[in-house]
């Protein structure tokens, strides 16, 4: 694979997603040839992150078209039910659904997956020039979880404002936290990184706070799984923590994600559905087991950052600033 990385590759038949859980040790490709194989893939985390599960449930839905059109609904509520937080997937479920009920067959919900894709890494693109502008020549910015190219329909949110950073020679490095339990950090944004030639070092979540007193932290950028209206972000557990240590040390936190993940229907983040994920995520690493028998664990998928410890939000139209819920709002309105 190049630097032009993308989790998936639509065949026409087929939808075959790089299957994440395995990387960085091997590049392996899941082929999904109905609705319910691509439920599978995203309940399992062969792919993930917010706007490439709206793509990948975008694709399940048109295999869905392919095998029986009058299954749309169902398998939209299948594919719906796999990752509750994520808004991304529903709204791209929702898109594909009304294109359904304005005529379309098989060959238009195609097309309508294919734009999806083809909108949210031009999406991306912009985002990241919007967002470059905010980091300094030589910054080192913090990451926690992947948000890059492997998460979308290609380049990246966080990720693509360092790319368009790097790539606008401003000598950017990263610190990429490890992001337990699942290390989406150290498997995979260290994997794109390292492909693009950025300088990448992976921390533990743990050392965040250690390099901020340090001063070896000039801002931090995250991704978002969904925003409420009034600008609360839900995203991978541990931001959270993130946002409170920046705001101590007086580090920009900036989130960046496409509208698409904008949810104005929610109106705040005490509304958001976090996902609670199997105990074992947690209690083994590689199926050997790291806690005693018997003992519980917790393993929430997310958390919530309050809108107050965001610096913007830095979309394709733009880096939002607070006030959110007028400011959010606005910016769908013009």
């Amino acid at each position: 694979m190049s630097a032009d990385i993308r989790p998936f590759r639509w065949e026409g038949t087929q939808l075959e997603l790089l299957d994440q859980r395995r990387l960085p040790s091997e590049e392996v490709w899941i082929p999904c040839r109905s609705p319910e194989e691509v439920a599978e893939a995203i309940r399992n985390m062969t792919v993930r992150g917010a706007p490439a599960i709206g793509i990948a449930g975008a694709f399940g839905l048109v295999l869905a078209a392919r095998r029986q059109p009058t299954d749309l609904e169902e398998a939209a509520t299948l594919l719906r039910s796999t990752r509750p937080t994520a808004v991304n997937l529903s709204w791209a479920l929702d898109r594909l659904l009304e294109r359904a009920r304005r005529g379309g067959g098989y060959p238009e919900l195609e097309a309508e997956a294919v734009r999806i894709a083809r909108e949210d890494e031009e999406q991306n693109r912009r985002m990241g020039e919007h967002g470059q502008s905010l980091v300094p020549q030589g910054a080192t910015v913090l990451t926690h979880c992947n948000a890059g190219a492997l998460a979308t329909g290609g380049y990246g949110t966080a990720l693509g404002v360092i790319r368009a950073a790097w790539e606008h020679a401003k000598q950017v490095r990263v610190l990429a936290d490890e992001t337990r339990p699942l290390l989406q950090g150290a498997r995979l944004t260290a994997w794109e990184l390292a492909r693009l030639g950025i300088p990448v070092t992976v921390i533990p979540d743990s050392a965040a706070g250690r390099f901020m007193r340090a001063g070896q932290v000039d801002l931090v950028v995250v991704g978002a799984d969904r925003i409420a209206a009034n600008g609360d972000v839900a995203n991978k557990i541990g931001t959270y923590s993130v946002a409170v240590l920046a705001r101590e040390h007086g580090i920009p936190f900036y989130v960046a994600a496409p509208l698409s993940t904008v949810d104005l229907a929610t109106p705040s983040g005490e509304a958001i559905v976090v996902e609670e994920r199997d105990p074992g995520e947690v209690t083994s690493v590689a199926g050997t087991a790291t806690t005693p028998p018997g003992v519980p664990a917790a393993n929430f998928a997310f958390d919530v950052t309050p809108h107050h410890l965001v610096t913007g939000i830095i979309t394709e139209a733009g880096v939002i600033r607070p006030p959110y819920e007028r400011n959010l709002r606005l910016t769908f309105t013009t």
